[in-house]
């Protein structure tokens, strides 16, 4: 069964049509090759019908495939690349057979033709009893149960099924029968890969009375940010400890710069984690995107550290980096909230966030985490390099020990949003400005309206709006403004009078209630989201929250 759209439209079809079996899968993605049509979606199949496929990634030289299988007689029903996996497999089945390998078999010999970053799943009806599971990139986890086994390209997806599970590596497969699980690399070398058993909750992938997933996951950041800190600080001795960190302190010591890699939201925590190393560790510090990074020959060596910041551990664009820095001699720290996963066992050293697990499509939680372990990975270098006085660091850990409470009180501003959300909703355009640690929050608040309303929305410096967005600014378009009380903060005020004088509305987030603001603004067309005072390196988690609950409210 399948259906473009949302997701209730194929429940629908399914109570409609049920379907009855032991062995199945199923498929939810975006649309990367062809429209997001019903025949577009997954599962694929080939000209007989007899194999099914479903994928995660791109095959790059799907064309070339394609025009390859149309002279030999294949016909095409769908404009995705995914299409040409189950037509390569039926060739190869045609050309070997079933004696030749079956479907896993005819699956590595397609798998030679083919380049990519891709996670397959495949069925055959004449293997019934049989799954085929391949990974080249995107992650693929395999649930080990009792008498019954899953794939799936996250945790969340099988919690509620088992806790034991296998993080399929690149280049590898594993195909599933009643009998058990058998692992491979894409050559035909057995692997003997052993489960590990994730400490999350069932629970924690439930929505608990929420709503949505979404909510509930702002709503546990007091929790969460909480696991990422405690047991790895002391306010006695005003010592960090990242036990999981396997890099010495010696080592840490002669590092002369960092080079922070990650994608999405993640790269808006690095951003953050530049300032936060900067100021406290006074290295130098980079931030690339994954999916640069590694096509830009970076200048990286042996007294650089890389710190590569992934949830799942399994981000492609991430791991490649990883895999480029430390092929040029960088050591390596991943900042991750999986055990296990990819991204730690190539890394140097962990420091896991303790998130639990993130089910909402936006990141929330993770991101707070990612920012709180960033700043104890600041305070660690510091602490290496011999920067910090015992008192300097107990300031620094005291600051921190007290951001859950922080959290706690920053989140009942929940039904003030609302409100705001109520008047601005429609709006087609929103732009978010901020400075110096708060600048990565303004362009992170842009990114989770995008992502969660499909409203357009641009995060920019507060100082470069005269270059390029003022000329946009008007009545229709609303102006989120981060204005902490903090050394920019006289700036940021000319930035809004700047707004205001062209007729733009102003949503203010500001420390404590701010009278200087509060003069600039009018109640029937601005609004101001008074949060709790804090320290200037702490305030990024504070102004995410309300952001994080605008684009929520918004999308609602």
């Amino acid at each position: 069964r399948r259906s473009a759209g949302k997701l209730s439209r194929l429940e629908d079809a399914i109570q409609a049509d049920p379907l009855d079996g032991e062995y199945g899968v199923g498929h939810t993605r975006w649309a990367t090759h062809g429209r997001p049509t019903e025949e577009n979606a997954h599962p694929h199949r080939d000209c007989t019908g007899r194999i099914v496929v479903v994928h995660n990634g791109i095959i790059e030289n799907y064309l070339e495939l394609k025009q390859a299988l149309v002279a030999q007689g294949h016909k095409f029903v769908t404009e995705t690349d995914t299409e040409i996996v189950a037509h390569l497999v039926e060739q190869e089945l045609k050309a070997g057979g079933t004696a030749n390998g079956g479907l896993e078999g005819a699956t590595r010999r397609a798998l030679a033709q083919m380049r990519g970053m891709f996670a397959l799943v495949l069925l055959s009806s004449d293997e019934p009893q049989k799954i085929v599971t391949v990974r080249n990139g995107p992650p693929l986890v395999i649930g080990i149960g009792d008498g019954e086994y899953f794939v799936a390209s996250d945790i969340p997806a099988i919690l509620a099924h088992t806790r034991d599970v296998v993080f399929l590596a690149d280049e590898e497969m594993a195909v599933l029968t009643k009998d058990g699980v058998a692992f491979t690399n894409f050559a035909g070398t057995k692997l003997d890969r052993r489960p590990q058993r994730v400490l999350w909750d069932p629970i924690q992938a439930e929505k608990a009375g929420y709503k949505h997933f979404m909510l509930k996951e702002i709503f546990e950041q007091p929790q969460s940010v909480r696991d990422t800190i405690l047991g790895r600080v002391s306010l006695d001795t005003g010592r960090v400890f990242l036990e999981e960190m396997t890099v010495s302190e010696a080592d840490l010591a002669a590092i002369e710069g960092v080079t922070i890699v990650a994608c999405g939201t993640s790269w808006h925590a690095g951003l953050v984690g530049k300032y936060l190393i900067e100021g406290l560790a006074k290295l130098p510090v980079e931030v690339d995107y994954g999916s640069e990074y590694r096509y830009r020959k970076p200048i990286v060596g042996k007294k650089t550290l890389a710190v590569v910041i992934t949830q799942s551990g399994e981000t492609a664009d991430t791991l490649a980096a990883l895999r480029e820095a430390k092929a040029r001699g960088a050591r390596s720290i991943a900042i991750c909230n999986v055990v296990g996963s990819m991204a730690t066992r190539e890394s140097d050293g962990t420091v896991y966030t303790h998130a639990g697990p993130e089910i909402g499509v936006a990141s929330t939680k993770a991101f707070t985490s990612q920012l709180a372990a960033l700043h104890l990975l600041a305070l660690h270098l510091a602490q290496a390099r011999g920067l910090l006085t015992p008192e300097q660091s107990r300031d620094e850990i005291d600051g921190l020990l007290q951001l859950p409470t922080l959290i706690e009180q920053t989140l009942r501003v929940s039904a003030l949003v609302d409100e705001i959300a109520r008047r601005f909703y429609n709006r087609q355009d929103f732009l978010f400005l901020g400075r110096g640690i708060n600048y990565p929050i303004a362009l992170e608040g842009a990114l989770k309206l995008k992502e969660i309303s499909y409203i357009h929305a641009e995060g920019y410096p507060a100082g470069e709006m005269k270059h390029g967005p003022i000329a946009l600014i008007d009545e229709r378009m609303p102006v989120v403004a981060l204005a902490p009380r903090d050394h920019v903060f006289e700036k940021m005020l000319s930035n809004i009078q700047e707004v205001k004088a062209r007729g733009g509305s102003i949503i203010a987030l500001t420390t404590g209630r701010d009278e200087l603001v509060e003069a600039l603004l009018d109640t029937e067309h601005d609004s101001i989201i008074a949060l709790p005072e804090t320290r200037p390196r702490l305030s990024p988690v504070v102004m995410v929250l309300p952001l994080q609950l605008l684009a929520y409210h918004i999308a609602v």
